[in-house]
């Protein structure tokens, strides 16, 4: 067995053949093996069932769902079941229970019922991973684990449980090493919030307002690192008993919580669960997009995650193409948690699937094999109905399975010429502290996203190291809270047009505003300082002199001498600055905006990018250049490429079709 990358693209699904008589199991990898598919994942959420009794295991069901799936030639991805522990073990250890922000103890009956602090569930959970892999680990069906199943949901990456804050108190003393260091770094002289000792420090919730926000990026900080903690219990294991067996997590969308680049360096392999009409829904809260793309999902949403998901797959192997998949792809119906489920339109979930291998996944996997007739997600759609018969994703594995065959397309992206910083820390400060109710580093960052994918421009997502940033031609870092002077004297040794702002470089490790004024390092490559901030809601932007508007958010700038003022605000201020090769945005653009500052950068680059059509998007996966129309109408592209070049569909794309040129 190796953890390297698959050699081709192909299909999966997730299953539950303890929710399904055993004689039917037999036809299920049957019909699994005709549609195409030749992952399988199960078992992460059978605890129960695994060890009924304290100490008592039953294997014999797993042992035939496992023989089962091998004699059909299907390769298993086993899940760690630590996502649900049993009843009896939650009423051995009741304090293992997550505690939320009101103090209240969140109970057993459903999942994800434990708190990341408890050191005696964290040992549970590596003896049930130790028996698991004992047993299974060198079967020659298991292809990949996972662990646990998407860490934090449901809110449960921080608890505030007495586990939690014994751990934070020692977190704090490891940090800081004595308590004055700690009240300096927090600024405790502010409100008389000087402390004594370590045992003094509470956890930062209950207080009569806003507690102090260094208090509050630190917690976050301990939370994350016990995330990291958690999963890497499970990952030597894993490695142990199971060796060149690729180690997974299914992370989600739009989740912040705790930093996934940490986590991924105990992975192999990071992957995610894909549902674009549940995140439009829940996520996207605009009113336009969910009338414009009710049926498809946002454009630039989950290709977003592909590209995250992607970067964390490069962690451990610090390679380019870093190895990602779908865990959980929404099949081509609704689900049973959107705010409303509606269906999808005829052609999505083909371009979803599409989308994903574009961005160089090695696997999509269905959730689910088959909708089920109870419990809490019986009204989420599967490949097959809850009598057992084929539903319309069935169908689709089976077409979009005999479309990879044709293609032979290999699953890997490559290096972006363009990069875009993401950083979890930043995301933080700003939930620490919020200039304004709508400020989001991920919003900001995907802001500019999608004005690069607009322009038909593959991006990389990067964390701000000076490794991610080395040999690109352009690198985009809005709103990175924190610069360090390394990472800035990378960005200018990497050649590469850095476009950096708003608010970029504004605090330094202990979120203070950084001495000498924002944006901090930055000021070595360009001399201007931001003396003001100004929020306002969305019915007040400020107007730009060239066409649309900074969204809600804007910097006061002093600019110094060389600077140049490339825009201007309808009010005289200025908008983008330039010096060298570094521009800076002083504020949020909307999408004219923001599209026009992304072009400038990008022509300065000497990155080419196209002037596409509403609702197309364009992605390069190697020799391969996908096209994909997010729109309702049908679009000629005829005029942009050539036909002769085409690798599958066609260039006059239907709604939500999906077309595929070779680059010549």
């Amino acid at each position: 067995m190796t953890t390297g990358h698959l050699t081709r693209q192909t299909m999966g699904v997730c299953y539950y053949p303890e929710h399904w008589p055993e004689d039917r199991w037999v036809t299920d990898a049957e019909m699994m093996v005709a549609a195409g598919i030749s992952h399988v994942r199960i078992g992460e959420f059978a605890w129960s069932l695994m060890e009924p009794e304290p100490g008592q295991y039953d294997w014999g069901w797993l042992d035939r769902s496992f023989e089962v799936l091998s004699n059909h030639g299907l390769k298993i991805v086993l899940g760690t079941p630590t996502a649900t522990p049993p009843k009896w073990l939650v009423d051995q250890m009741p304090d293992m229970l997550p505690v939320g922000k009101d103090g209240n103890v969140r109970g057993f009956g459903s999942r994800r019922h434990y708190c990341f602090s408890h050191l005696g569930y964290r040992a549970e959970c590596a003896r049930i991973t130790t028996a698991l892999a004992e047993r299974y680990g060198n079967h020659p069906a298991l292809s990949e684990w996972q662990t646990d199943n998407e860490y934090g949901c449901h809110d449960t990456t921080y608890s505030y449980s007495q586990s939690a804050l014994v751990g934070f108190r020692k977190w704090l003393e490891d940090r800081y090493g004595t308590i004055d260091a700690l009240n300096n770094a927090w600024g405790n002289v502010f409100w008389s919030l000087i402390y004594r000792s370590f045992e003094e420090i509470e956890l930062p919730v209950g207080a009569v307002t806003q507690t102090s926000p260094a208090h509050q990026l630190d917690f976050r900080r301990y939370s994350s690192d016990q995330v990291v903690a958690f999963n890497k219990v499970q990952s030597d294991i894993i490695r142990a008993h199971s060796p060149g067996r690729g180690i997974s997590h299914n992370f989600m969308g739009k989740y912040t919580d705790f930093d996934h680049y940490a986590v991924s360096q105990d992975l192999d392999i990071a992957t995610w669960d894909a549902y674009p009409l549940g995140f439009l829904e829940r996520e996207i809260g605009d009113e336009e997009k969910l009338k414009r793309y009710m049926g498809v999902g946002d454009p630039d949403f989950d290709a977003f995650h592909h590209d995250l998901y992607r970067a964390c797959g490069q962690v451990r192997n610090g390679q380019d193409n870093g190895r990602w998949w779908i865990m959980e792809q929404q099949p081509p119906g609704p689900l049973n948690w959107g705010t409303f489920n509606p269906e999808p339109a005829p052609g999505a979930g083909r371009l979803w699937v599409w989308e994903a291998f574009a961005a160089g996944a090695e696997v999509v996997c269905y959730f689910r094999w088959r909708q089920p007739s109870n419990a809490q997600e019986q009204m989420h759609e599967g490949l097959l109905l809850p009598n057992g018969e084929p539903n319309a994703g069935y169908h689709l594995c089976g077409q979009i399975a005999k479309e990879l065959d044709a293609i032979q397309a290999a699953p890997s992206a490559g290096r972006a010429d363009v990069a875009l910083v993401f950083d979890y820390e930043s995301q933080w400060m700003l939930d620490a502290q919020k200039p304004a109710q709508d400020v989001s580093h991920l919003d900001t960052v995907l802001r500019t996203y999608s004005a690069l994918r607009r322009s038909g421009v593959s991006v990389d997502i990067i964390p701000p190291t000076a490794a991610a940033a080395a040999g690109r031609k352009a690198v985009f870092l809005p709103m990175l809270m924190e610069v360090t002077s390394d990472f800035v004297d990378a960005l200018d040794a990497s050649g590469a047009v850095i476009v950096a702002g708003p608010w970029s470089g504004a605090k330094n490790n202990n979120h203070a505003i950084v001495e000498g004024l924002p944006p901090g390092a930055l000021r070595k490559l360009i001399d201007i300082q931001i003396r003001r901030i100004e929020t306002r809601r969305p019915f007040a932007p400020f107007p730009l002199t060239d066409g649309g508007n900074f969204a809600g958010w804007r910097d006061h700038l002093i600019v110094g001498d060389g600077v140049e003022i490339v825009e201007t605000q309808t009010d005289g201020l200025p908008a983008v600055l330039q010096s060298g090769k570094l521009l800076y945005l002083a504020g949020r653009g909307d999408d004219v905006a923001q599209d026009r500052f992304v072009r400038h950068a990008l022509t300065l680059a000497g990155v080419d990018w196209f002037d596409l059509p509403d609702d197309i998007r364009i992605r390069d996966n190697g020799a391969l250049r996908y096209i994909f129309n997010y729109g309702k109408s049908t679009v000629d592209m005829t005029q942009v490429f050539e036909e002769s070049d085409l690798a599958m569909g066609s260039l006059v794309l239907d709604s939500c079709d999906v077309a595929c040129v070779r680059i010549t």
